[in-house]
C-alpha cells in the first residue's frame, strides 16, 4: 500500500503534470490538501484574501504561463465568490484547474449549513466538471482535469474533492496525460479564404488567441501587404503582443454604433479563432449584430484550431511578401507638463514602459490615453478585461507577475473596479511581486454614467446618479494600499506622476500610484 492519502496523491499528480502554482483561500474541507503541500516539493502555494482575487490571479497566470495554475476553494460559497473572475477567465479561454473541497461523501445526507450545489455553481464557467468518488481515483481525476484544462483553446476544469477522498488512503499519484493541442486548419478553409481575399473586395481579418503574438502578427501583416485587408482584434482580446517592431492591430471599438461604422464597408469578414462582432449590450434603436448583412463571413480557423499555422498558410497561398506592413515604430511621446489626465498619464506610462512589460488593463473610461500612447512604446504584452466583469485588473496583474517574475507588470485600473478585488494588493506585498498599480481616481463608475444616457433612461434624478458616484465618502487609495502593505502615493500633476512612476519602475516589488483625475 502507498501510505499516501488522496490529497497527497493529487498534489503529486498536479506537480507531475507541470501544475506548480496553487492560488488558494482554503477552509476546513481542504485541510488535507493544505497539509500535503508540505509533503510535496514543487508546488508554490499563494494565499488570496478573497476568492474573486484567487480566480483572477489564476487567469493572469494562465494567460502568461500558457499552462494552468490550480485554485483551491472552500465548498460552494468559496467557488461562488470566485465566479465573476472565472467568467472572465472562461471568456479568455484560460486554462485553470479549480479544486473545490466538499463535505465528506457520507456527510452530505445531513444537510449541514455549508452544503450546496457545487456542480450548479461550477457548470456555467467550467468546460469540464467531475467529483471524485473515491481516494483511489483522485490522482487519475486530477490528471484528467489538467488534460481537460489544456485542451485547445484552453478551458476551466473543476475537480470537486469530498473531504474523505482527500484523507483516506490512495494508490499513489497518477502520470501526466498527453495534451490535445490546437488542430491543423483544413486546406479547404485556406483556399476559400484566399479566394475571398483575391476578389479585391474590402476585407477585414479578426484575430484572437495565440495568433495575436509575434508569429501570427507577422503572418497577418504579410496578408495585409498582399491584399490590403484590415488586421483587427476583439475589443477585449485576452492577450496581445504590441509595441515597437510588432504588427499593429486595430481593436474593435466598444460602442455598438462605432462597431457598425467600423465594419460598414467590409464585404469579406475573415475570422481567426473568434466570432463576428456584436454589441456588448442591447440598446433601444441600435444594432446588436454589427456585421453588414451583405458581408460574407469566412472562418479561417475555429477556436480549437491553430490560428498561427492558418495565417502563415494563408500568407503563403496568397504569395504574400516576406515582410509585413503596419509594423509599429518606436515612437515615445514627449513628456507632458502640468495637467494630469488620462492622456498625459498615458504619454508618461508609454514613455518609460520597459521592454517586455506586461500591462493588465482595466482602466475603463480612463484607458484610451494609455492605449494610444503605448501602441508605439517598447514591445510589451497587453491583457484585457475579457468578460466585462469588473474587478479583474488587480488579480490579473498579480497572477501575471507570478508567471513572469523577471518582467515588470503595470496594472492600469479605474478606482470603482479596483474596489472589487483590492485584496490582491495584500498578496502582491506578501509575495513581493513586481507590480506597479496605477489607480485612475475619478470617484465614479464613469462608464455607467455613459451607459445610463445610452440606454435611454429618461432624466435620471439624484437617487439614480448617486448609485454611480463614489464621493461621500471619497476613497483614499494611498491609505487602502498602505493598509495592504503596498507603498502608495497620490499624484495630482504630470510631473508628480512621472516621478512616482519612474521610482516605481526602478524598485522591485509592488507599488501603488493614485492618479487624481
Amino acid at each position: 500500500m502507498s501510505n499516501m492519502n488522496g490529497a497527497e496523491s493529487l498534489v503529486r499528480t498536479l506537480v507531475a503534470s507541470k501544475v506548480d502554482v496553487c492560488f488558494t483561500n482554503p477552509g476546513t474541507s481542504e485541510m488535507h490538501f493544505v497539509a500535503a503541500l508540505d509533503k510535496v516539493d514543487g508546488m508554490r502555494a499563494i494565499l488570496g484574501l478573497f476568492e474573486g482575487a484567487v480566480t483572477g490571479m489564476a487567469d493572469g497566470y494562465g494567460r502568461m504561463a500558457e499552462k494552468p495554475a490550480c485554485t483551491l476553494l472552500h465548498l460552494g460559497p468559496g467557488l461562488a465568490n470566485g465566479l465573476a473572475n472565472l467568467h472572465n477567465a472562461k471568456r479568455a479561454q484560460t486554462p485553470i484547474v479549480n479544486i473545490v473541497g466538499d463535505h465528506a461523501t457520507y456527510h452530505a445526507q445531513y444537510d449541514a449549513p455549508l452544503t450546496s450545489d457545487i456542480q450548479g455553481f461550477a457548470r456555467p464557467v467550467s468546460g469540464w466538471i467531475h467529483s471524485s468518488p473515491s481516494p483511489k481515483t483522485v490522482a487519475a481525476d486530477g490528471a484528467r482535469a489538467v488534460q481537460a484544462s489544456m485542451s485547445a483553446p484552453g478551458q476551466i476544469a473543476t475537480l470537486i474533492l469530498p473531504a474523505d477522498t482527500a484523507w483516506l488512503e490512495s494508490d499513489g499519484p497518477a502520470a501526466a496525460l498527453p495534451i490535445n493541442g490546437p488542430s491543423p486548419v483544413s486546406q479547404v478553409a485556406i483556399d476559400t479564404t484566399a479566394k475571398a481575399l483575391k476578389s479585391g473586395k474590402k476585407a477585414a481579418i479578426i484575430i484572437r488567441g495565440a495568433a495575436l503574438k509575434k508569429r501570427g502578427l507577422i503572418a497577418a501583416g504579410r496578408i495585409a501587404a498582399a491584399t490590403g485587408a484590415r488586421i483587427m482584434c476583439d475589443t477585449f482580446a485576452p492577450r496581445v503582443e504590441r509595441g515597437a517592431g510588432l504588427v499593429m492591430v486595430e481593436r474593435i471599438p466598444y460602442f455598438a454604433e462605432q462597431i457598425v461604422e467600423t465594419f460598414a464597408a467590409i464585404e469579406e469578414l475573415i475570422l481567426v479563432c473568434t466570432k463576428p462582432p456584436v454589441s456588448f449590450f442591447a440598446y433601444p434603436g441600435k444594432a446588436s449584430w454589427c456585421t453588414p448583412e451583405t458581408a460574407a463571413i469566412h472562418y479561417l480557423a475555429q477556436g480549437h484550431e491553430d490560428g498561427v499555422q492558418a495565417l502563415e498558410a494563408l500568407a503563403d497561398a496568397l504569395g504574400a511578401p516576406k515582410d509585413p506592413i503596419h509594423v509599429a515604430p518606436l515612437k515615445l511621446s514627449d513628456l507632458p507638463k502640468g495637467k494630469l489626465d488620462q492622456f498625459s498619464a498615458g504619454a508618461i506610462i508609454a514613455h518609460y514602459l520597459p521592454e517586455g512589460a506586461i500591462i493588465s488593463d482595466e482602466a475603463a473610461t480612463s484607458g484610451l490615453g494609455s492605449a494610444i500612447a503605448t501602441a508605439t512604446a517598447k514591445p510589451h504584452d497587453h491583457l484585457s478585461l475579457t468578460g466585462g466583469a469588473i474587478g479583474q485588473g488587480l488579480p490579473l496583474a498579480t497572477g501575471a507577475a507570478v508567471a513572469c517574475p523577471d518582467r515588470k507588470v503595470v496594472c492600469l485600473h479605474g478606482d470603482g473596479g479596483a474596489m472589487y478585488t483590492l485584496q490582491s494588493l495584500w498578496t502582491q506585498a506578501r509575495e513581493k511581486l513586481d507590480v506597479v498599480n496605477i489607480i485612475f481616481a475619478n470617484n465614479s463608475y464613469a462608464i455607467l454614467n455613459i451607459e445610463l444616457m445610452r440606454v435611454g433612461a429618461e432624466n435620471p434624478g439624484p437617487k439614480a446618479l448617486s448609485m454611480l458616484d463614489l464621493h461621500n465618502p471619497e476613497l483614499n487609495w494611498v491609505h487602502l494600499g498602505q493598509g495592504m502593505g503596498v507603498e502608495s502615493v497620490r499624484v495630482t500633476t504630470a510631473e508628480e506622476f512621472a516621478d512616482a512612476y519612474v521610482s516605481a519602475l526602478k524598485a522591485k516589488g509592488p507599488r501603488l500610484i493614485e492618479v487624481m483625475l
